[in-house]
């Protein structure tokens, strides 16, 4: 069996406690305009091109099987639609001005990959992160993946939007040891007008899995401005961790790391101008959530 991963992130100290490797799936039900990741949306492989290290020498246009790519006013241009993912443009590039983001790989590769640094994670109480995208949406290599884990006795956090079927998320309870449950808004209409998943399903998974190990959730809540950075949202959010009892809340500033993808997959990015939010920006909110008997963090 085979997971389409975007990537392998090392020695990652963010997503989860310890050390940690963290497994990029790609493929989400959602669609947030803020998304750090956009080439985790879809399962397949995602054409990059930076066109600042581009030379226009026309290798690429030369070279593509498909003639899906041309120079048009001193600029390449994309037909990402005739694109069939070969990798000559990749691999003919002298600039190493295109990539594709997006390989089936094998569980037991991955599995492997992870293990290299297991002495990191028993020295740290570290183990292995599983996010996206939304990795429920593969859900067949995820239940591989967390079997592998479980019979190596290795810790696993699985990053969800909790837009799944709830059968998928209860039958693997017993093989995760955190949940890193994104919460974007408190209400299930605000969830599903500005995300475009499913919110009814998503608020009730959340108390579905609070009802049976609310001590394995973290809600982690990405605070965007124009969108949900306001004292009366996020504390309601607060609110329905506290009711849930929730173990922690991260909230999550919004930052502009992910801006430049947008560019490089052709894509529009929506919140274009809008300021980073730093730590001290949530300083209030944060005392709220600790107020509300939850231990709760800017930043994860």
């Amino acid at each position: 069996m085979k997971a389409n991963i975007m990537e392998i992130e090392r020695f990652a100290i963010h997503d989860g406690p310890g050390i940690r490797s963290v497994v990029f799936l790609q493929g989400c039900p959602l669609r947030c305009p803020w998304c750090a990741n956009p080439e985790s949306q879809e399962i397949k492989p995602q054409l990059m091109y930076n066109e600042e290290k581009c030379v226009r020498c026309g290798t690429c246009v030369r070279n593509c099987p498909q003639h899906a790519i041309k120079i048009e006013n001193f600029k390449l241009v994309f037909d990402r639609d005739a694109c069939i993912h070969c990798k000559t443009c990749e691999n003919n590039c002298p600039a190493g001005a295109i990539n594709f983001i997006g390989d089936a790989v094998s569980i037991d590769d991955i599995v492997t990959e992870v293990l290299k640094d297991k002495p990191f994670y028993e020295e740290s109480n570290g183990g292995v992160t599983i996010s996206g995208g939304e990795p429920f949406v593969q859900y067949n290599a995820l239940k591989a993946l967390l079997n592998k884990f479980f019979e190596k006795d290795i810790s696993v956090a699985v990053e969800t939007t909790g837009d799944t079927h709830w059968k998928n998320i209860e039958d693997l309870i017993p093989y995760i040891d955190y949940f890193l449950f994104d919460l974007k808004f408190p209400t299930a209409n605000r969830i599903s007008l500005v995300t475009k998943g499913n919110g009814e399903r998503i608020l009730e998974n959340l108390k579905k899995l609070a009802s049976k190990a609310p001590e394995k959730i973290t809600l982690r809540v990405p605070v965007i401005p124009n969108y949900n950075y306001d004292e009366r949202t996020i504390r309601k959010i607060i609110d329905i961790g506290a009711e849930l009892k929730v173990s922690q809340i991260h909230l999550l500033p919004y930052h502009t790391l992910g801006v430049s993808k947008y560019d490089q997959l052709g894509k529009e990015y929506d919140l274009k101008g809008s300021k980073m939010l730093s730590k001290e920006d949530l300083k209030d909110l944060v005392d709220y959530g600790n107020s509300k008997g939850i231990h709760t963090q800017a930043g994860g």
